[in-house]
């Protein structure tokens, strides 16, 4: 078997191997491998074939690394409990100035607190200020709504 189909086997194994982890570190030697088995067409020295992987391998994990960071970081939708800040509801169980009481947010009724520590009545409009273990802070809504 010829060097260049070494490379280009080692290159596709790696980039499979890229699907199943996180990170780009696979993808950057697969990458690699690759364009020094298109190098390997044009020289047959396996120390230079070896030296331009090593060169383009880190070029590549430089490149996809900063990418990856910019695609993976950007904020996502919030999920779960995040989803509930914001959110407005209303008092089902009055909540003390000091205590817990229930809301209802959407369909669901969840345990709460007052942020700023006032009783809220049966009835009264809230929103979601965060959440705090298994109960969420709220306060009055502003206009009712």
């Amino acid at each position: 078997m010829e060097a260049w189909m070494i490379w280009f086997a080692v290159g596709i194994i790696c980039v499979i191997i890229e699907i199943f982890t996180p990170g780009f570190l696979f993808m950057s030697f697969g990458i690699g491998a690759m364009l020094t088995g298109l190098f390997a067409l044009l020289v047959d020295n396996l120390l230079w074939q070896i030296f331009f992987f090593a060169c383009a391998t880190l070029i590549l994990f430089i490149f996809l690394r900063k990418l990856s960071n910019k695609v993976l970081s950007k904020e996502s939708e919030p999920t779960n409990f995040q989803a509930l800040v914001g959110k407005k509801g209303t008092v089902v169980e009055a909540i003390p100035e000091d205590g817990k009481g229930y809301v209802r947010i959407d369909s669901e009724e969840w345990s709460a607190a007052s942020e700023d520590e006032t009783s809220l009545a049966v009835g009264q409009k809230i929103v979601v200020e965060k959440v705090e273990g298994n109960k969420v802070i709220v306060k009055k809504s502003e206009k009712g709504e």
